[in-house]
């Protein structure tokens, strides 16, 4: 709220104009008027302008109403019986100005506080003269003068309103003088006219005391909107920025609101005006949720075979009733469950190792001096290496058992894939001196941007790529590396020579400790399945139209991706 506190006449209409443009627009400038003689006291633009315009149809009406009964003579008594060129001037004045007046208020020619005062000061002057025209205090039209002073206090107030009041009784007074000095009436009252003027200071001082009550309920009115305001601001952030689902809509079904999140999962980008538009089988989970209230949950299956679990809450607003239906990415659902896990198998795994590995290396120990004996047999030679190869397979297991519950949590960040992949490639063949043609890489056009953790990201394709290599026949042909854009997000597919898998091979394809080979600890794929759904990502397999083995692994979109509230 801004508070003028000079003289509204003084202060230029350009300097208002520039304040109003200075002035955010989110929220409407309120300008308080004060009074020039008083602090504090002001009104809003808005009110106090269509007050003003109260007032001018006050005056026109009044004037019109004199004008009427003078020239059709009703009333009590002739209008303007002591005077009638002095009313008739009078009440034409009067008319005009207020007819200007409304003028200038609609095209807020002056300044709201000098217009204001223009009009009281007018008033005074006016009203005396209908009023000593018309018989002085003894014609009753001195009341009319009550009117003007509440005015004053309800458009400026402060100490105005005394001004004004004050003002008004020497009017009265100065008229009761004159009229006795030059004999114009039978007889004078001065008590008449003090009590007039003692009721004009009472009144000014009751709409002191209104207005200051309106100006505090105001205030607090104004500081409540704003509260409103910002809670409306923070809420409707909070409900954007939350990764899980929001949509409402009405008894009909029809559609009242979506966040980002809601639109993400939908694989839409505008918000349809149906809910049976989004979804059928989301519209019958409602029907029946709504016939059973038990049932208010129900998966949703994506074209990218990805699902989404979705459940309704009812939400009543007054005499209207709403829906609430929140959308969850089951991959995130399942990333919180596997830290969870990571956690318990962290503490379970630990103390394990530890009490495995002293016997382990105290047998591997004592293999090894057992092999150096010159007089042991052949056959007990091939039983010392026996034991020397299954420890160190052991050995192997429990250092990717540690490995995978010191899992750290995700620590995703925004990549480009096609040169994040680039770089791995460059590095994966030169740590392990591969060939480079036993690899062929293919990346997009234009940048793909993924939300991920670089680090469980290479973990993952070291995997992969180990298991192409000794798996995947690369004496064949190159294994292809392919990265490209489905359904919205960026994935990332190994393919290599091997046969596709047997069907009882893929029921336990990514379970801990399954392996195919004599060597392998069968963890590999367990663990990559593990770090892409901490990093909400989905790692499958599937056999390609020429019968070769394929690993695709998705992860979210780097563009899309919202702060996780």
């Amino acid at each position: 709220m801004l508070c003028l506190n000079d003289c509204p006449g003084i202060l230029s209409k350009s300097l208002q104009n520039a304040m109003l443009k200075n002035t955010s627009s989110r929220h409407s400038l309120n300008i308080i008027y004060p009074c020039p003689f008083s602090k504090g006291y002001g009104i809003p633009s808005s009110q106090a302008w269509r007050l003003l315009r109260v007032f001018l149809s006050y005056r026109l009406l009044l004037s019109g109403l004199f004008i009427f009964l003078f020239y059709f003579h009703k009333g009590p008594a002739p209008m303007g019986i002591y005077g009638q060129h002095i009313f008739l001037l009078g009440c034409w004045s009067y008319f005009l100005l207020t007819l200007l007046s409304i003028l200038a208020a609609v095209w807020r020619v002056y300044d709201y506080g000098a217009q204001a005062q223009w009009l009281i000061f007018t008033d005074i002057i006016l009203l005396t003269l209908l009023m000593h025209a018309c018989g002085g205090v003894n014609s009753g039209m001195g009341i009319l003068l009550a009117v003007s002073i509440a005015s004053g206090g309800l458009l400026i107030g402060g100490i105005c309103s005394i001004l004004f009041a004050a003002m008004a009784s020497l009017a009265v007074l100065s008229e009761q003088i004159f009229a006795d000095y030059t004999d114009s009436f039978q007889a004078t009252s001065y008590t008449y006219a003090g009590m007039l003027g003692a009721a004009f200071f009472t009144i000014a001082l009751l709409a002191h005391v209104l207005t200051k009550r309106s100006e505090q309920t105001l205030k607090l009115a104004n500081q409540q909107k704003q509260t409103i305001l910002k809670l409306e601001d923070l809420n409707r952030y909070i409900i954007q920025h939350l990764q899980s689902g929001i949509l409402i809509f009405d008894q009909n079904l029809a559609l009242h609101l979506a966040n980002e999140a809601a639109l993400r999962l939908l694989n839409l980008d505008i918000l349809p005006t149906h809910l049976t538009q989004i979804s059928t089988q989301l519209s019958h989970a409602f029907d029946a949720w709504r016939d059973d209230s038990a049932q208010n949950s129900v998966l949703l299956n994506r074209s990218d075979e990805t699902e989404i679990h979705s459940r309704f809450m009812q939400l009543p607003a007054g005499q209207e009733v709403f829906y609430l239906c929140m959308l969850e990415d089951m991959a995130l659902y399942n990333q919180r469950l596997q830290q969870s896990k990571l956690a318990s198998l962290g503490r379970l795994s630990a103390s394990i190792a530890h009490e495995i590995r002293n016997p382990l290396g105290a047998i591997s120990h004592a293999g090894q001096l057992l092999s150096e004996n010159p007089l042991l047999s052949p056959q007990d030679k091939r039983l010392t290496e026996i034991i020397q190869t299954h420890s160190t397979r052991v050995n192997h297991i429990i250092d990717d058992i540690l490995q995978l519950s010191r899992r750290s949590a995700s620590r995703r960040e925004k990549i480009d894939l096609n040169v994040w992949l680039e770089n791995y490639l460059a590095i994966f063949l030169s740590e392990r001196a591969i060939d480079p043609g036993y690899f062929n890489l293919t990346i997009t056009d234009a940048p793909l941007p993924a939300f991920v953790d670089p680090g469980h990201l290479k973990q993952i394709l070291d995997n992969l790529c180990q298991n192409a290599l000794n798996y995947g026949l690369p004496t064949l042909g190159p294994i292809k590396i392919k990265l490209f854009r489905f359904q919205h997000a960026p994935c990332i597919e190994i393919i290599d020579n091997g046969a596709s898998l047997k069907k009882e091979i893929l029921m336990h394809l990514f379970e801990p400790f399954f392996t195919t080979s004599t060597s392998g600890t069968g963890l590999g794929l367990y663990i990559s399945k593990e770090l892409a759904e901490l990093n909400q990502a989905n790692l499958s397999y599937y056999a390609t139209t020429e019968n070769q083995s394929c690993f695709r692994l998705c992860l979210l979109n780097g563009d899309q991706t919202l702060i996780e509230i």
